[in-house]
């Protein structure tokens, strides 16, 4: 099941590129990995993958890097591992990024020959990998079972196959406050937006029973992971397009901005968008408790459906 060390870091023997160029594009530190990363993530997952053509993908990649993005995100089943081919080739030999790619097998033998593949296909070493899309309980009960991908996990970085490991949910914050609770990890990726959102204490008008029910991921989760001190990226800030229309983008996007999170990591479809949100990165204003709690009393009754959504939702 295991390949040679000297295999994995084959990619160091590239060397290091040159640093980044100065850009005006802010960076946080991502939690106890102590790496600063751009606070606009490239997403390439669903949205990526409409750029259809791999040279127009590629160049979208170049282009993020001219503006001073360095945390890039992709997964092996994104494209069923067509993005991981892009985003490796477009990084080849950068040293200067943070690259983070996810599994979404259970089983330790099967994880590893995805990621085995993962490692060819982007041409270097990640820097994290996270379990993709924790479910339920029963899924972390998979996760967690001796010959599940946590151990796995536990042993590549312990070989500096990666340097973290984390795990991201969209779908139930309950079963991620669980996992962040009980395990050592490094990083995580949740659903962080207006709409899925905390309400303020006290703060009643506007949301109806169905909007109140229940903790959300910035409730439940998040203060785990700060506790813990983990790196934490926001994702699903549009909710996949769903949000769209319902509020201003600058404003969803300033929203997982102003939370306590390292980066927002962002699908971003076409170059537009791209050079839209990383003008919003660079200039970047936190916005006021009373902006963010106004933004949510907005969106709150999109929240019910959203979640309805996400249950069944595959992130691929």
């Amino acid at each position: 099941m295991s390949l040679s060390r000297r295999q994995f870091l084959a990619s160091a023997a590239l060397g290091a590129t040159a640093g980044p160029v100065a850009t005006g594009m802010p960076t946080r530190t991502l939690g106890r990995t102590g790496v600063r990363v751009s606070i606009l993530g490239f997403g390439c997952g669903s949205r990526f993958m409409m750029y259809k053509e791999e040279e127009k993908a590629v160049a979208a990649i170049h282009r993020a890097l001219e503006l001073g993005i360095t945390y890039f995100d992709t997964a092996a089943s994104y494209g069923k591992g067509v993005s991981e081919e892009w985003v490796g080739k477009a990084l080849a030999g950068r040293r200067d990024v943070f690259l983070v790619t996810k599994v979404g097998q259970r089983k330790a033998d099967e994880a590893m020959r995805t990621i085995e593949a993962s490692l060819k296909k982007l041409r270097r070493n990640p820097d994290l990998i996270h379990i993709h899309a924790l479910a339920s309980e029963q899924d972390l009960a998979a996760i967690e079972a001796p010959d599940g991908v946590l151990k796995l996990l536990y042993k590549l970085r312990e070989e500096k196959v990666c340097r973290f490991i984390g795990v991201t949910c969209h779908t139930d914050p309950a079963v991620l406050k669980t996992m962040l609770e009980r395990h050592d990890l490094d990083c995580v990726q949740m659903a962080l937006n207006a709409a899925m959102a905390a309400m303020a204490e006290g703060q009643t008008r506007g949301y109806t029973p169905e909007s109140r029910r229940g903790a959300t991921f910035e409730e439940l989760a998040l203060p785990v992971a700060l506790r813990k001190k983990m790196g934490v990226t926001a994702m699903k800030v549009f909710a996949q397009d769903k949000l769209s229309g319902q509020a201003p983008a600058e404003a969803l996007v300033r929203y997982a901005m102003s939370l306590p999170v390292a980066c927002a990591v962002i699908g971003m479809p076409q170059l537009e968008h791209l050079e839209a949100n990383a003008r919003l990165a660079q200039s970047f204003q936190p916005l006021s408790r009373d902006e963010m709690e106004e933004l949510r009393r907005k969106l709150a009754p999109q929240r019910a459906r959203l979640e309805r959504f996400f249950r069944s939702h595959a992130d691929a």
